[in-house]
Order: C-alpha cells, then sequence, then structure tokens
C-alpha cells in the first residue's frame, strides 16, 4: 500500500507532538508515527518536566524562557477548547546552590541579557528562606559509601534563584495536549507502528516504510525518536557529518515523602525545586507530601549508557535510589531514605554537549530533534516553531550549513539563534549535566 503526506514525523513525545502541531499549523499535511500507544508513552512519561533557566548559553536560556511563557499561558498556547483537562505549569522558584562548578555568574550574565528575573542568596538568606536545607558544602559529589560522604561541611553555599521557574505536574499530559491540538489542525498519528526503512531517491528523502509493509511517501522526515533516534538515524544513512555523538542513556527519578514542615515557606507557596550540583542530585516537589529525586551525573557514578534503548527497564533499581535519595537525605536531613525504591527510569538520548541538535541533515528532507539530553521538555513548547522555521527555511532554499537561520520569539521578542543546535557544532561549552 502507498499513501502520501507532506511531513513525516517520527516519534510522539512533548518534542514530535510540538513539531507536529506548529508544522500543522503552518498548512502542511502532517503523519505521525509512534512505536507506542499513545502521545508521551516513552522518555516523556519519566520526565520530572522541570521549567528552569539556568542554561550556560544564551541560546539556551532564551529558549528556556520563551518556553515558559507558553507553559503559564498553555491553554491560549494550544488553542484548546475550554473544559479540556490541561498539565498546569506550577510556578515554585528553582534554586541552584551556588558551586564553583557552576557558578552563578555562569547563568546570570545571560539573565541580564535576556530579562530573567533572579536573586542572589547567601548562606544566611538561603537558610532563612529554606531552613529545612543544609547550606553545607561538601563539593565534590561521593559515593555514598566514601568514608568521606559524611564529612563535615568545608564551607556554607549560598544559591541562585529564579522566582519565574517552577515544573509542570504532568508531563504525559502536555505531550497529549500537543498532539490534540495537532490533530484539530489535520495532523494524524499512527499509534504502535515502527518504521524499518526510510526510502530515498537521488540524494533526497522520500518517506518512509513502515512493519506492515505501508509506504507512506513525504518530502519531509522529522526524526523525534528519542533514545531511538540513533536506529532512525542509521536506516537513513545519516550521521556522517555530526560532530557531536549521542548515545542512550538510563536515568531513574525517585519518589520519597518529604521532611514535615518541608513545603513551610510561607503562605500556599511550595518549596521550589532544588538543584544541588554540590552533591549531585536534584529535588522537585511532588505535591505538598512528596518529592522526586533525581542525579545530575556526577563524575563519581556510573552511568548506564545502552546500545538498545528497549533493554532499559522502567522500574527504578536498588542501588540508584539509595544513591539519589541518600544524598537528597544529606541536603534535607530531616529526609527518611526508605528501604524499598519507589519511581521510574527512563532512557533519554544524550549529546556530548548535553545540548540538544535541532537541525537538517545531509539527507535532503530528513531533519532531526534529537539529543534532548533530559532536559528538554521545558522547552518542547518552542521546539515545534523553531523546527518549522527551519524546516521551512531550508525547503525554501536557504543554505542553514552556511548561514545559520534565527528564529524570533513570540512572547520575548528575544532572537534564537539556530547553529547553536546545529549537528556541525563546536562542542558547547556545558556542566557536563542533565542541567546542560
Amino acid at each position: 500500500m502507498a499513501e502520501s503526506t507532506d511531513v513525516v514525523v517520527v516519534g510522539a513525545g512533548v518534542i514530535g507532538s510540538s513539531i507536529a502541531l506548529e508544522l500543522a499549523r503552518s498548512g502542511l499535511r502532517v503523519v505521525v508515527v509512534d512505536k507506542f500507544g499513545g502521545a508521551g508513552n516513552g522518555s516523556t512519561s519519566a520526565s520530572s518536566a522541570v521549567v528552569r533557566f539556568t542554561y550556560p548559553t544564551i541560546a539556551g536560556v532564551n529558549a528556556a524562557w520563551e518556553s515558559r511563557h507558553c507553559w503559564e499561558a498553555w491553554r491560549d498556547h494550544l488553542q484548546a477548547p475550554a473544559g479540556e483537562p490541561l498539565a498546569a505549569f506550577n510556578r515554585c522558584g528553582v534554586t541552584l546552590l551556588d558551586v564553583d562548578f557552576a557558578p552563578c555568574g555562569m547563568f546570570t550574565r545571560h539573565f541580564d541579557k535576556v530579562g530573567v528575573p533572579y536573586e542572589k542568596w547567601d548562606a544566611q538568606e538561603l537558610s532563612e528562606r529554606l531552613p529545612a536545607v543544609d547550606t553545607g558544602r561538601y563539593f565534590p559529589p561521593r559515593p555514598v559509601d566514601d568514608d568521606q560522604f559524611f564529612a563535615d561541611a568545608s564551607a556554607r553555599l549560598g544559591a541562585l534563584h529564579t522566582p519565574d521557574g517552577g515544573f509542570v505536574d504532568d508531563p504525559q499530559l502536555a505531550a497529549r495536549n500537543l498532539a490534540a491540538a495537532a490533530q484539530r489542525h489535520g495532523a494524524a498519528f499512527r499509534w504502535k507502528t515502527e518504521v524499518t526503512a526510510v526510502m530515498r531517491r537521488g540524494g533526497r528523502v522520500r518517506g518512509v516504510r513502515l512493519h506492515e509493509g505501508t509506504e507512506l511517501s513525504a518530502g519531509v522526515v522529522v526524526n523525534a525518536a528519542g533514545p531511538w533516534s540513533g536506529q532512525l538515524n542509521r536506516l537513513a544513512e545519516v550521521g556522517g557529518d555530526f560532530t557531536v555523538g549521542l548515545r542512550p542513556l538510563r536515568q531513574g527519578v525517585h519518589h520519597v515523602a518529604a521532611p514535615a514542615g518541608y513545603h513551610d515557606v510561607g503562605g500556599d507557596r511550595q518549596a521550589p525545586v532544588l538543584a544541588d550540583m554540590d552533591l549531585g542530585t536534584y529535588i522537585r516537589p511532588e505535591g505538598r507530601e512528596f518529592l522526586l529525586v533525581g542525579g545530575t551525573e556526577p563524575e563519581c557514578d556510573p552511568l548506564e549508557w545502552l546500545d538498545d534503548p528497549d533493554d532499559g527497564s522502567p522500574l527504578p533499581t536498588v542501588s540508584q535510589f539509595r544513591t539519589q535519595v541518600t544524598r537528597a537525605a544529606r541536603r534535607l536531613p530531616g529526609l527518611r531514605v526508605p528501604n524499598k525504591p519507589r519511581g521510574v527510569a527512563g532512557v533519554y538520548d544524550v549529546t556530548d554537549d548535553w545540548t540538544p541538535v535541532y537541525d537538517r541533515t545531509e539527507l535532503a528532507g530528513f531533519y532531526v530533534a534529537i539529543g534532548t539530553s533530559g532536559n528538554q521538555f521545558k522547552n518542547a513548547p518552542l521546539v515545534g516553531r523553531l523546527m518549522t522555521t527551519l524546516i521551512h527555511g531550508v525547503e525554501g532554499g536557504h543554505d542553514h550549513d552556511r548561514s545559520a537561520l534565527t528564529h524570533t520569539c513570540e512572547h520575548t521578542g528575544q532572537t534564537i539563534d539556530l547553529g547553536a543546535f546545529s549537528r556541525r557544532r563546536r562542542p558547547t561549552a556545558s556542566t557536563g549535566t542533565v542541567l546542560g
């Protein structure tokens, strides 16, 4: 069987669904294919969905700041009808402990240019604002069985606080919201469908072949397949000119009870998201009674790289749970470390510099929105627009490799240089962690 469309998007996570929405809005016929049974059922479902602005590049800060405005006006962004259940943005703030490894100035120099509000707290103010937090400096992160792990603090830490940060309460619902909006604009979704071949002719993509034998003809194919993106690139025979590598990484996020009084920070507010590269962890509120705890890939931790993303179990491991939650308990002395792990694990496509690739490829018509490295959920509303700018520009004859396209943000008016996300870029200055 043969069918045709303008664009095939492979992957219906939060990134692929956003791309589908914006391309359909631009007037293109879009078909999305996904191996799972619904939007956001892959990596998106395991996301902590933190919305923060602490990126070491101006493009990263611009993207996160613009996206925050989209999350805050989510129903308007989607043009969703009244009554449709939507994911919600929780503006609880984000507090980044100030460490030499990633000093506040790495971020505030960009905040000042972009207009991101922030506060600098010294150790005394951090203790007053968040009394449940131990302000001790313990860097570098160590294995929890190391004799030095519980050594006394060498100094006290301050923090960089961004009051407009927070998190999205249901990442999978956010992907479904985007998919529903895309469908209202005419996009079609094929569930439980895998791509077995990328068809090409004369140096240009001409569509994909699906596992049941259907040939779906299209002049544009977008790889938004998350940790399976490398497999799709190999089918398309692209990637030879990439200067950044990508690998699937399995990482866990753990669910624990919050210490008593942790959220008592004034009024009805929750405690902020706490990013702690001093100990190698981050802590995110989950309602008023629980916390999500994840890791920031410190050098002392072995990372679980996968050859096949399907090998990644969605269940948390005892060792990773114990490591990350014990570190969180070092920072929050009132936190208890349960004996039984609770949480989820996801697999992410991670680049060498933890910065995504939003670009064309050497195969004309074949585009990639990959290498999101566990930190691009927050930027999903904008990524669809970035990719739409890129695709229309390149398909219209612009040589993006020679002169990078730019995108002007709707809410902030800032301009983003899409060359920052090039497959051919020099490695980006990065913390070397999920924090980008």
